[in-house]
């Protein structure tokens, strides 16, 4: 079955026809009868849909994570583009089984078998200590945890929401970690770079993945921080670590979201978790800011709508003009502080 258009190329006041993937879906009441009001995706992005009465009638049920043919024609609501929905058609089990899956499933940029190389050789370069380095190993030689961790999202939404995600997030703050601890050499580096590598461990099992990629009923009750510590106990128990260093991983694990309002367990109280902390903060705010500039487009639109998420619009500010690079002589570290005394 053909795919139809993208997500991403829909514009207002056009049709739209295409194949697409569920992800919410609550049927509301108005004064002209009864709506539904859904979220489509597809491999390029989501949008929100409503089906008005008297469309609505025929659908008793719209099954998150059901595939969907939908026709339309899309406007513009509160400054986010809205289809509205004048035919659709729920695909049998056996047709969303021959659906092209990739058309449909957010992927990121970036290879994940590539990413898992980077990360798990940056994890030989860095463990030193027995202890750390057996107790990373041993996680990522578990085929279930490591097939589990290479394409699990790292949201539902909001940032790395997509296959790949959390491989491709954890990654970065492992990074990022590592020039924190560079800057500040009186962290414990090797306990930091651990919490980095585990800080959402847990997120393999809070988040279904798959076209639903919705929250498991142990996420619902649990959440990540809890399980990713359930999943790390027997592995910290057979790496010979110490009991301050696996209850100090543990503080960062449940503290990495800040304070309690944001979903951490407990607030920072170390300088590492501090670290950690605003490492998966910034990573996370700077992967919305992608997604949402990346929906901008190219004729002067320099503003994202409200994100409720951020509590502000984001605004795409001008760059600084690309220039070659100096090739004149570099001038001495007294050298150029003299001529700054000068100016």
């Amino acid at each position: 079955m053909e795919k139809g258009c993208y997500v991403k190329d829909i514009t207002p006041a056009a049709e739209a026809r295409g194949l697409f993937v569920v992800s919410h879906a609550v049927q509301s009441q108005s004064r002209n009868g009864p709506y539904w009001r859904l979220t489509l995706d597809d491999a390029s992005g989501s949008l929100e849909a409503k089906i008005w009465h008297p469309l609505s009638a025929e659908f008793s049920n719209i099954p998150t994570g059901s595939l969907v043919w939908a026709e339309g024609r899309a406007g513009l609501y509160r400054e986010q583009i809205q289809l509205t929905v004048d035919q659709m058609r729920i695909l049998s089990p056996r047709e969303a089984e021959e659906a092209d899956k990739a058309a449909l499933l957010p992927h990121g940029p970036y290879d994940p078998d590539a990413m898992l190389e980077e990360l798990l050789a940056l994890v030989k370069e860095e463990f030193h200590y027995s202890p750390w380095r057996k107790l990373a190993f041993s996680v990522f030689k578990n085929q279930e945890l490591r097939s589990a961790f290479r394409v699990c999202p790292a949201a539902k939404s909001i940032h790395h929401a997509y296959m790949g995600g959390l491989l491709e997030h954890t990654l970065s703050v492992f990074k990022l970690c590592r020039r924190i601890a560079e800057q500040y050499p009186e962290l414990d580096r090797q306990t930091l770079l651990c919490g980095a590598l585990f800080h959402d461990l847990g997120k393999i099992r809070e988040f279904s993945g798959g076209i639903t990629n919705d929250y498991t009923c142990e996420g619902r009750l649990l959440g990540h921080l809890e399980l990713g510590i359930e999943l790390l106990v027997p592995h910290m128990a057979a790496s010979g670590l110490e009991e301050d260093l696996q209850r100090h991983l543990k503080h960062l694990i449940l503290s990495h979201h800040g304070e309690p309002e944001f979903g951490a367990a407990r607030p920072p109280h170390t300088p590492e978790a501090f670290a950690l902390h605003h490492a998966d903060n910034l990573d996370a705010k700077m992967a919305q800011c992608r997604g949402l500039f990346a929906h901008l487009g190219e004729d002067g639109q320099d503003w994202t709508p409200w994100q409720s998420s951020l509590g502000r619009q984001m605004h795409r500010a001008a760059r600084t003009p690309e220039t070659p690079a100096a090739t004149g002589r570099k001038k001495a570290p007294r050298e150029a502080c003299l001529s700054l005394l000068k100016a």
